[in-house]
């Protein structure tokens, strides 16, 4: 029988939770890691017993641990992320010169092809890979070079690159995006990008319809649709049909287009989830209801979800990385919260479950289907 395993990450490490397909009892593993930010864990889709983790800490700094048996244990593998092989410079919005300073790595995103093949993304903003399992790193450092570098500025978790979305029909063209950059395109594997945010507008930078330095939150598509992406922004839920050329915004009835997290259902390509906060100030749940929203037609119309999901007096917040989605034949949603809980919805949303509880602080949740 298929299985399911949810890969935590945490303010205090990383926590393996594994079902088989009926998911109904959980085993919990961890903290793998303990004491340590575990900013992302991700496990390759060709090899399920490959998996990666963040590891990254203010006073030690960042390491990188990979598993090769599904996380029973763990290695450090390649630590290295150079700029362009040196410092580097970035002109920030004043012109004043400033190094870029690799911090942590904020997104791992394993190869749809090949086991050893690996992104990250990583703060301050830029993108690298391996094709040795982690072991060695190099910069895709065209994106870096973008003509709109000088205009890329910190979001308030930092200037990091979250978001990797490989093409399943055309392994040249990724997409990613950067808080507080927007969103870009290769089409040739890296060595050149292009930004894709004509249609997105930002009231709270100079100049509205810039081409660079949106706040972008989270991308997500479905592989069967390579060409059709969604965008939860810092406010405004937005779709592309075009790969990335024109963006529309599809908020609809929400009670509140500010939140993190957006995914796709892995089935019905035109079912997407959001998890509406408060405000940009006020990162919590409007009126302290923990609710999930979903479109099942592809934005505008909106439902709220919330059986089983507290409906008073919560104030949790749902990171960017927090959400992820199975593929099981009964579509299984998962997304874990600030307040150290994991829930998970074994009927495409429809009710829901604390499947764990009293974590610390979840930063990324993941999964994957097991065979």
């Amino acid at each position: 029988m298929s299985g399911v395993r949810v890969l935590v990450g945490t303010r205090k490490g990383a926590f393996i939770l594994n079902s088989d397909g009926k998911r109904k009892k959980w085993d919990v593993s961890g903290p793998h890691f303990p004491g340590w930010e575990i900013y992302h864990v991700k496990g390759s889709p060709v090899d399920q017993n490959r998996i990666y983790a963040s590891q990254s800490s203010g006073w030690f700094g960042q390491l990188v641990q990979r598993s090769d048996d599904g996380g029973k244990t763990w290695e450090p593998v390649g630590n290295t992320f150079a700029y362009d092989g040196v410092a580097g410079t970035h002109q920030w919005y004043d012109g004043t010169p400033h190094p870029w300073e690799f911090k942590r790595v904020w997104h791992f995103e394993p190869s749809l092809t090949d086991a050893d093949t690996v992104y990250a993304g990583v703060e301050d903003a830029a993108m690298f890979k391996s094709i040795d399992g982690g072991k060695t790193w190099s910069e895709l450092s065209g994106l870096r070079k973008h003509g709109t570098g000088p205009k890329w500025q910190p979001g308030a978790g930092g200037m990091c690159l979250h978001t990797i979305l490989q093409d399943a029909a055309d392994p040249k063209r990724i997409y990613i995006a950067i808080s507080a950059a927007g969103a870009f395109r290769t089409d040739d594997g890296g060595e050149s990008w292009k930004a894709i945010n004509q249609g997105l507008r930002s009231q709270y930078i100079p100049d509205p319809t810039a081409e660079v330095g949106h706040c972008v939150h989270r991308l997500a598509q479905h592989r069967s649709r390579p060409n059709t992406l969604f965008m939860q922004k810092h406010w405004d839920v937005m779709r592309t049909d075009d790969a990335g050329e024109s963006w529309v915004e599809v908020s609809g009835d929400l009670p509140t287009d500010f939140g993190f997290v957006i995914d796709v259902h892995a089935h019905e390509p035109e079912t997407v989830y959001v998890v509406p906060i408060k405000s940009d100030s006020e990162h919590y749940p409007l009126d302290g209801q923990l609710r999930v929203y979903r479109s099942r037609t592809g934005g505008n119309e909106w439902e709220p979800l919330s059986k089983g999901l507290p409906q008073k007096d919560c104030y949790v917040n749902v990171l960017r990385d927090a959400m992820s989605i199975d593929s099981l034949d009964e579509c299984g949603v998962y997304f874990g919260t600030t307040g150290g809980q994991v829930y998970a919805s074994t009927d495409a949303g429809d009710s829901w479950n604390a499947i764990v509880r009293d974590l610390p602080a979840v930063l990324s949740v993941e999964v994957q289907t097991l065979q």
